[in-house]
């Protein structure tokens, strides 16, 4: 215990520790020292972020994917997944009853789907941006070229989430298909940081061959990039992949994890996933209590969000978005925080 303590303190003030320090901290850690890490955590982001957290509107545009990533529900051959486009002018209705309810940030995310031009990507963050020129606008439609992002970035978007999923390459090629590269994935990332976007990674806990030295990997890798945003929940099995019957990642080492990113970049927008709400009831507040500073309530259409299906159960599919954010709010309160009408950019200056 004492040695976790140790190296939880050296992490505070240098945030950064070695590998093996980090897997350490994974492998011997108890509750007492995941609430000495929380505390820590929470000081932190308390810092540079006040009580504040930050709502994202999550529109999910499309569940079409030409990718067959083993572990996902609306993988390529995913022959029940019920498949569905929304147009430009839903995406942009979303964001205006978004905005009207408080929400200042939009994260329009899909699958890698090409119906999906680089045309009609511009032309619906250019008009979303007409619209509502006060909001940030984040994008999640996967691997792109330079020259994609490029257009993205002058049509107004103003952030990118791209999980990578796992930092270690034979860890990534053993849960995604030959086609997809770990090398790749990077250095996407890479790009949309030259480009200027507030760039986000991410991946999951417990994830199908994990191992925790592959757990301390990533600690290293996002040290290494320095991402705006890290987006990280468990693993949660769907019923129509090659994977249905693993088990699921845990509360408690998604926590974990959430604890060790929050020290390693102190100022990184670190949300409270729906995944963890999702394997446990109160699991949202928990990832707050652990460093976590954003939520992402859903905005899209009610009737497609149960197509939107990337693990089994997923909550929240049902609701309306005011009921979504009225409830939120409530959780968010319980826990001594506040949700805010506000961008919640990253912060640099503190």
């Amino acid at each position: 215990m004492s040695r976790i303590i140790e190296l939880v303190d050296k992490l505070e003030k240098d945030s950064i520790l070695t590998k093996d320090e980090y897997a350490e901290i994974i492998k011997g850690h108890t509750p007492e020292s995941d609430e000495y890490l929380f505390e820590k955590a929470r000081a932190i982001r308390e810092k540079v972020y006040g009580k504040a957290v930050y709502m994202r509107g999550l529109v999910e545009f499309t569940n079409y994917c030409k990718n067959n990533c083993y572990y996902c529900g609306i993988r390529r051959d995913a022959k029940n997944a019920d498949r569905y486009r929304l147009t430009e002018e839903e995406i942009i209705s979303c964001c205006e009853k978004g905005y009207a309810l408080g929400f200042r940030t939009f994260v329009l995310q899909g699958g890698e789907d090409a119906y999906y031009t680089d045309e009609r990507i511009v032309d619906i963050v250019s008009h979303i941006k007409e619209k509502i020129p006060d909001c940030a606008i984040t994008l999640s439609i996967g691997e792109k070229s330079m020259e994609s992002y490029e257009k993205y970035r002058k049509a107004g978007a103003d952030r990118y989430l791209l999980r990578h999923e796992t930092a270690n390459n034979d860890h990534y090629r053993k849960i995604h298909p030959s086609e997809l590269s770990p090398e790749n994935r990077k250095q996407y990332l890479r790009n949309l940081k030259a480009l200027g976007f507030q760039t986000g990674c991410g991946f999951m806990v417990g994830s199908p061959y994990q191992t925790i030295e592959n757990l301390a990997e990533e600690m290293i890798f996002i040290k290494e990039l320095e991402p705006q945003m890290v987006g990280i929940g468990p693993f949660i099995p769907h019923h129509d992949t090659p994977y249905a019957k693993e088990n699921a990642g845990t509360l408690e080492m998604t926590l974990l994890m959430l604890g060790l990113i929050r020290l390693t970049l102190p100022n990184v927008l670190l949300p409270a996933t729906t995944a963890l709400g999702t394997i446990n009831p109160m699991g949202r507040e928990k990832g707050l209590l652990a460093g976590a500073n954003v939520v992402m309530p859903n905005l899209s259409p009610r009737e497609v969000r149960k197509k939107y299906l990337l693990y089994d159960n997923k909550i929240c599919t049902g609701d309306e978005a005011a009921e979504c954010v009225a409830c939120l709010g409530r959780r968010v309160k319980s826990v001594g925080y506040e949700l805010v009408i506000d961008r919640g950019d990253y912060k640099t200056n503190v």
